[in-house]
Order: structure tokens, then sequence, then C-alpha cells
């Protein structure tokens, strides 16, 4: 028996819309991830892009559990002596930029390399419920039914 390996052009790639108001920021970062590389198929190959679209609205209102908002630390580094910045989910989710949060939660839990960055590329994220891929029709993903911890009320 031969083991079965995809192929680009025969993995069949969905659209889903993920609405993030009120749910868990790692809990949504994993499942998210694990629709990006696509180990919801039965044709998941590691090194193939198997995985779907995925379109993520209302990134503002993703919640941490604890008091991690205040007390987690992203740490990221200039490049020049003592050149270390750190800045914490409720400065981040205060400015401009909210949707890096589940950006920065989603990178980090998929593997570096070439396709970790051709699997970024396949998710977008918004701030507000507006989000320019409407032609596309995504399909409604309700993460908040699949377990009572992935909300917070």
């Amino acid at each position: 028996m031969k083991t079965f390996v995809a192929k680009p052009g025969e993995v069949d790639k969905k659209w889903v819309l993920i609405d993030a108001e009120g749910l868990v920021v790692g809990r949504l970062a994993a499942l998210i991830a694990t629709r990006l590389k696509g180990k919801h198929k039965a044709l998941y190959t590691p090194h193939v892009d198997c995985g779907d679209n995925v379109v993520v609205i209302n990134a503002e209102k993703a919640v941490f559990t604890g008091n991690k908002t205040e007390d987690k630390v992203y740490y990221r580094h200039t490049g020049y002596a003592g050149g270390i910045k750190a800045t914490t989910p409720k400065q981040i989710l205060e400015g401009r930029f909210p949707e890096r949060v589940i950006e920065l939660a989603v990178e980090r839990m998929l593997a570096r390399g070439p396709l970790q960055r051709k699997l970024m590329r396949n998710l977008k994220i918004y701030k507000g419920t507006e989000h320019p891929h409407a032609a596309q029709t995504p399909t409604p993903l309700d993460i908040a039914a699949l377990n009572r911890k992935n909300a917070r009320a």
C-alpha cells in the first residue's frame, strides 16, 4: 500500500469566516493555525499548503484570560545593541493595529520557514465587521459553539 501525498494542485481550498468577538486569543489562534495548516483535512501533507483561507473579523474584541492583558509581554529587537523593545497586549489592543495580537499568536503557533510565510498570507484579519472578501463567500465558523472555554462572557 502506498502512502498518499497531496500535491498543491489537488488541494481544495475553502474560505472560512471567524468572528473573534469575545473569543479567547490563545484558543482562537490554535484553531486558526490548525485550519491554515490543513490538519483538519484527511489529505493533510506536512510540506504542502493544504489549509483553508481564513478571514477573521472583530479582532479588537478578542479577549485574554486572567491578567494576560497586563502581564504578558511581547519582545522584539531592533538589531542594535540594547535595542530590545517590549509591549503588552493591552498596548497593542488600544493602538492602531489591534489585529496584530491575533496575528502574532497564530504566527508563533506555526513552524518557522517558507511554508509558514506562505500560510500566513492565507490569513486575513480585520478589526471591524467589514471585510473585502464577500466575493469568495466565506462560510462562517462558530468557534464559541465548539467548546464553552473558547469564549468569555
